[in-house]
C-alpha cells in the first residue's frame, strides 16, 4: 500500500468509524424491541424503503430536482458574491458604498423574502432560486473581501513594480491568495445553499427532497422521512468532498502548509 492510498484509507476510517458505530447500535437495539419502530424504524428497513424508491424513480426525481435548484441559485450567487467581493476589497470607494447593503442582508432571514417575493414574481422557481442565490452571495462575497484585505501589501507593491496591472494583477497575485478562503465560502455557500434549497421546498414545491420530506411528515411515513433526510445529508457531504478533493488538486501548496 502506498503512502498516499495509506493516508486516504486512514482518512476514510476516521470519518465512518462513527456513523457505522452509531448505525450497529441502532439496529441491535430495534432488532431487540428497546426502540418504537414508529419513531426509530429499524436501519435495514430503511434500507429496503430507501430501495423502493430508488427502484421506482421517486427518489431521484427528488433528488435532481434539489440539486439543480441548489446548483443553479448557488451558482448565481457565488459568481456575483465573488465579483462584488473582488470590488469591494480592491476598491475602497465601492467597500464603502456596497458594505452596508451587504451587512443588511446578511442580518435578513433569507425566506423572509419569500412572501414579496412570491408578490413581484409569483408561484415559480424564480420564487425559490432567489433566496439560494442570495445566500450563497453573502457567503462568498464575506469571504472574498476578508481574504483580498488580509492580502500582504509588499506582494501588490512588489508586483506593481514589475509592471502587472489589470488582469495579470488578478491572475497572479489576488486569485491564488485568496483562493484558499474563497474555498471555505464555497463550502459554506454550498451548505448553506442546500438547506436554504431544502426549507424553500418544505414551504411550497412541488418536487425536491424538501417537498418529500413535508409529504412524508404529513402522512406520517416514518421510514420516507428517514431516507429523505439521510439523502439531504449525503448530498452535502458528496458536496463537501467534492469541494474538498478540488482544493486539495487546484491549492497543492495549501494543504502542505495545513498539515
Amino acid at each position: 500500500m502506498t503512502r498516499e492510498s495509506e493516508r486516504n484509507f486512514r482518512r476514510i476510517a476516521w470519518r465512518l468509524w462513527l456513523p457505522i458505530t452509531i448505525l450497529a447500535a441502532w439496529q441491535a437495539l430495534a432488532s431487540r424491541g428497546m426502540l418504537n419502530p414508529l419513531f426509530f424504524p429499524a436501519p435495514t428497513n430503511l434500507v429496503l424503503s430507501g430501495w423502493k424508491m430508488i427502484t421506482s424513480g421517486e427518489l431521484s426525481q427528488a433528488l435532481s430536482a434539489t440539486f439543480y435548484r441548489m446548483i443553479l441559485g448557488s451558482s448565481l450567487g457565488i459568481a456575483a458574491g465573488l465579483t462584488c467581493g473582488l470590488a469591494m476589497g480592491i476598491f475602497a470607494p465601492v467597500r464603502k458604498s456596497l458594505e452596508s447593503i451587504v451587512s443588511a442582508l446578511n442580518s435578513t432571514p433569507k425566506l423572509a423574502l419569500m412572501p414579496m417575493l412570491l408578490i413581484f414574481t409569483g408561484i415559480g422557481e424564480t420564487a425559490r432560486l432567489v433566496p439560494i442565490a442570495l445566500t450563497s452571495f453573502i457567503v462568498v462575497a464575506v469571504n472574498t473581501v476578508d481574504a483580498v484585505r488580509t492580502i500582504n501589501l509588499a506582494y501588490i507593491e512588489l508586483a506593481e513594480n514589475y509592471g502587472a496591472g489589470g488582469w495579470m494583477m488578478l491572475r497572479r497575485v489576488y486569485f491564488p491568495a485568496i483562493l484558499p478562503q474563497v474555498f471555505t465560502g464555497l463550502r459554506l455557500a454550498l451548505g448553506r445553499g442546500l438547506v436554504i434549497t431544502i426549507s424553500v421546498e418544505l414551504l411550497g414545491s412541488p418536487d425536491g427532497l424538501g417537498s418529500l420530506l413535508w409529504m412524508a411528515w404529513q402522512t406520517f411515513a416514518t421510514e420516507r422521512l428517514y431516507v429523505a433526510i439521510a439523502c439531504t445529508a449525503l448530498t452535502g457531504a458528496l458536496v463537501h468532498e467534492g469541494l474538498n478533493f478540488s482544493e486539495r488538486r487546484l491549492l497543492p501548496w495549501h494543504e502542505r502548509s495545513g498539515r
